[in-house]
């Protein structure tokens, strides 16, 4: 009984060990226009590779600020290429200029029941339109293009009064699918989603209106997990996943 006594913490701590192999939690900081098409990859990396990932999402810029403040993310995945270029600056990246995975696109989308034209170039010249969604231009780099694309068509400076502007790309498709804008100018992984798919239609954005949005990587630097990293960054990029990702509304770079 006494040896069985003796044994029982012995055998309880050694359960609590870490299982030889067993990889810890990726985490991967998201800029927001990810959040729709993301998940199921990261599942199937986990499938793929026994290394589990969890993403957080948001603006490109806040996720910045945040690594730079020392949040413990493994990966960034931007919507552009300039705020991991400035990780790069700042020694917080594992490489010496960031990798574009995917290229993003923009469109302008309305809901079917919003009492409007369909969605055009013409419906941003339309006075009936009141409020216009956008993602802030100084966190979100789809309202950067946004911005660039409605300057270049003229229109910024008399839709200006109009704009409502959202944290970023997620949450511009939630005003305008909300009835708290007319419209929004948003990403077309948002566009392609089941719910804003059946409540409303889009108008691509010409490409030559807004420049184009290269959306980078980077390992970061103080991770503890930079080859698990560099794996699902490679994953991102192999054919299958580059698929899937242009299935969602990216443009793949491969």
């Amino acid at each position: 009984m006494q040896m069985l006594r003796r044994l029982v913490p012995a055998l309880v701590g050694l359960a609590l060990l870490p299982v030889a192999g067993a990889h810890s939690q990726l985490r991967v900081a998201a800029a927001a226009d990810l959040e729709p098409v993301l998940p199921p990859i990261l599942e199937q990396f986990e499938h793929a590779t026994g290394i589990p990932a969890e993403a957080t999402y948001e603006a490109s810029a806040m996720l910045t600020t945040q690594i730079l403040n020392g949040a413990p993310f493994d990966l960034f995945l931007s919507a552009d290429t300039g705020y991991p270029q400035r990780l790069v600056r700042e020694s917080a990246a594992d490489s010496d200029a960031p990798v574009v995975y995917a290229k993003g696109t923009l469109v302008l989308w309305e809901r079917n029941d919003a009492g409007l034209p369909p969605p055009s170039l013409d419906l941003l010249r339309d006075p009936r339109l009141k409020r216009l969604a956008i993602a802030n231009p100084e966190r979100a780099p789809y309202g950067k293009a946004a911005v660039a694309a409605l300057e270049k068509l003229g229109l910024y400076d008399g839709l200006k009064p109009r704009l409502a502007t959202a944290e970023n790309i997620a949450q511009t498709a939630q005003f305008a699918d909300s009835g708290n804008a007319d419209a929004g100018l948003i990403s077309l992984t948002s566009a392609l989603t089941p719910r804003l798919k059946s409540a409303g239609s889009y108008f691509v954005i010409p490409r030559d209106l807004y420049p184009p949005i290269e959306q980078g990587a980077v390992v970061l630097s103080h991770s503890k997990q930079r080859e698990a990293a560099h794996k699902l960054l490679n994953y991102l990029l192999s054919p299958l996943i580059q698929a899937e990702l242009a299935k969602g509304g990216l443009t793949p770079v491969r």
